[in-house]
């Protein structure tokens, strides 16, 4: 496999994010649900609310996404951007679609000045663990993430 193409989507991609969404969805334990997929996605780029990039073969053929959401650190007293969701389909995975997409959203924060990226991902996804230290992002071992739900 060539190396992906990277670049921002935009709502004209919406069938083959909305797929990827779908099967990154799965991939934690949810319920198939592609028009929720779609419309999620569909409302995050109308509204402006978030930057999603899109890895695509040779062929132009999805192979990979991920999606940023523009927040502030307090403590920095500045922007940056929580990379919430990193994706790559099952067939495009080891062929550096992932560090590309990673790559590619790095750049884009340093473009626009944000001071940095934050993600996590679960405990058990090794391999992402992986290329996440490969490229240089760190661990935080200060601090523990907690989450209130809300809806029932």
């Amino acid at each position: 496999m060539s190396a992906p193409a990277i670049r921002r989507a935009s709502l004209t991609d919406l069938p083959a994010l909305a797929e990827l969404f779908d099967a990154y969805r799965q991939f934690y334990a949810q319920a198939p649900d592609l028009p929720r997929a779609h419309a999620f996605l569909a409302e995050r780029l109308t509204k402006h609310e978030a930057i999603l990039f899109l890895a695509e073969n040779a062929d132009g053929a999805a192979l990979g996404f991920c999606q940023l959401y523009p927040s502030w650190c307090s403590v920095l007293a500045g922007p940056i951007y929580v990379l919430y969701d990193l994706y790559v389909g099952k067939d495009a995975r080891q062929h550096g679609v992932g560090r590309a997409l990673l790559e590619a959203a790095a750049a884009h924060a340093r473009a626009e000045g944000v001071a940095r990226l934050d993600l996590s991902t679960a405990k058990t996804n090794l391999p992402a663990q992986a290329l996440y230290a490969s490229q240089g992002w760190q661990r935080d071992d200060i601090f523990y993430t907690y989450h209130l739900d809300i809806t029932p």
